[in-house]
């Protein structure tokens, strides 16, 4: 199925408006979260009553609207194929539950085969990202651009860690980049760590591996502010998640080779169900 022009303008405009709607649920769920009941999916892995909350209205919202799109929630899954929204209702959940002002909604719109919308808003800042393939990305409408950087000495990254990947491989990482003289810091929210890099207030993001909830978003709008990216949806990522890579396109090799994560050298484009399945079984 191909959408068009018009068709993605329809989706591009209730994005704006779905995303502030997330915005202020989550601001009341964060309001009121030191009386909220919060329980552990995994090791380091937080879920809260407003994580069900935002992705139920989310879901609801899209199916009454766009009853033809797929859905995959970060919460309740679902069934992607080809035309999909993905949505993470709560990244950064951990800070969430601790009363900490760093989390974020991520809302992205795979189509023709790649992400063509993303939306990211930090509900306590009322910093809403939106981006749409070829178009850019802004903040708070005003458009956005990475990084200048080229200074190593100068520069500042975020890595995210992932339980889902051998602890050694994430300390290499680590200690590659401060020996090349970076600053490192995490701010256990992948998605905003990516607008981040779309707005230059962080030169590069990368994780060793991140599901599609986290990160489709964030690349769309890297991407589309100037910067420089990893495979993801080309390496099955959409279903199974993949390593992340995004940075200032001065600094991304570094980045890379610190990481192991290759840099996207074409168009990220959706695998098949088929062939995705084949990979992961």
């Amino acid at each position: 199925m191909t959408i068009g022009d018009e068709a993605l303008a329809r989706r591009e405009a209730f994005l704006a408006e779905l995303v502030r709607e997330a915005a202020e649920l989550a601001r009341a769920g964060f309001a009121r979260q030191t009386g909220q009941s919060v329980s552990m999916k995994g090791p380091q892995d937080y879920l809260t009553e407003t994580d069900g909350q935002v992705e139920n209205h989310v879901r609801a919202r899209i199916a009454n609207v766009f009853p033809e799109d797929g859905f995959l929630g970060e919460e309740g899954g679902g069934e992607p194929g080809v035309q999909a929204w993905v949505v993470d209702p709560i990244d950064g959940t951990a800070n969430f539950a601790r009363a900490i002002p760093h989390f974020c909604v991520a809302i992205a719109f795979v189509a023709n085969g790649e992400v063509q919308l993303g939306a990211i808003v930090n509900p306590v800042l009322d910093e809403v990202y939106l981006a749409r393939r070829g178009r850019g990305a802004s903040l708070n409408g005003k458009p956005i651009r990475v990084s200048a950087t080229t200074d190593i000495t100068a520069t500042s990254f975020e890595m995210g860690w992932s339980n889902r990947r051998p602890l050694a491989r994430y300390i290499s990482a680590v200690n590659a980049l401060f020996e090349a003289g970076s600053n490192v810091r995490r701010g256990a929210c992948g998605a905003l760590g990516l607008a981040y890099v779309a707005d230059g207030r962080s030169d590069g993001y990368a994780e060793l591996h991140m599901n599609s909830w986290d990160c489709l978003a964030g690349l769309l709008l890297v991407h589309e502010a100037g910067g420089v990216t990893g495979p993801f949806l080309s390496l099955g990522g959409l279903t199974a998640g993949a390593p992340v890579l995004a940075a200032a396109p001065g600094v991304a090799k570094t980045l890379s080779d610190a990481t192991g994560i290759p840099l996207l050298s074409g168009p990220d484009l959706l695998v098949p169900a088929d062939e995705e399945h084949r990979r992961t079984a």
